[in-house]
């Protein structure tokens, strides 16, 4: 029932009240990021949804407007040359993500599952078939992004996702959102640059872009 019912209910309803609560905020870091440096507020992606489809998804820009197109920011070099100053602080505390919430709104993703992959990322795509993952509402958080995040090899990323498509109930959607809280203020996982060893396991076959939004 929480499954089939439930979880859409409550993603729309957290996600109504969360852009409501939220969008004085977001006036605010609309005209920081303005301000901070030139580009656009938003940037999208094209990501992969329920079923392998891919949908448009919307972050806020945390990039210069330089910064190289082909290159995940995790496996940048020199990370501090191209996120702005403004965008390190919405990292930190992964307030990029939460524009988000109109997606879930939307009914594209919901608030607990795996997080869209990236529509070439075919190694995590293929590892998540094979645990079903691909076959449920991504999340803008989820059971491995309390677990590990950046650091996780896509192998135990997506075992991680199949993992969280077994357990999947309201009780244990309440462990990945407090954990989840916990997580960011503690910044647990979170690699920029290409210094981890993990960090560059990960993607490692993806070529990745921020495509702006006009």
């Amino acid at each position: 029932m929480y499954i089939k019912y439930g979880k859409r209910i409550i993603d729309f309803v957290l996600a109504l009240i969360g852009l409501i609560v939220l969008s004085p905020m977001y006036l605010i870091l609309a005209i920081i990021i303005k301000l901070d440096s030139p580009g656009p507020v938003l940037f999208r992606q094209i990501r992969m949804k329920k079923g392998k489809e891919i949908f448009c998804m919307v972050k806020f820009r945390t990039l210069y407007i330089d910064a190289p197109e082909e290159t995940p920011t995790h496996l940048l070099k020199n990370p501090d040359a191209y996120i702005s100053r403004v965008g390190k602080f919405l990292r930190k505390f992964s307030l990029d993500e939460t524009v988000q919430l109109f997606h879930i709104a939307g009914g594209s993703m919901s608030i607990i599952g795996p997080r869209p992959a990236l529509w070439n990322q075919y190694d995590l795509i293929a590892e998540r078939d094979k645990y079903g993952a691909n076959d449920v509402k991504p999340g803008l958080t989820g059971w491995a992004q309390i677990n590990g995040r950046d650091e996780l090899p896509i192998e135990v990323k997506a075992r991680l996702d199949g993992e969280y498509v077994e357990r999947m109930s309201f009780w244990f959607d309440a462990k990945c959102f407090f954990g989840t809280i916990v997580s960011v203020l503690k910044r647990d996982g979170v690699f920029e640059g290409g210094n981890s060893a993990m960090a560059n396991n990960l993607e490692s076959a993806v070529t990745h872009r921020e495509t702006i939004v006009k």
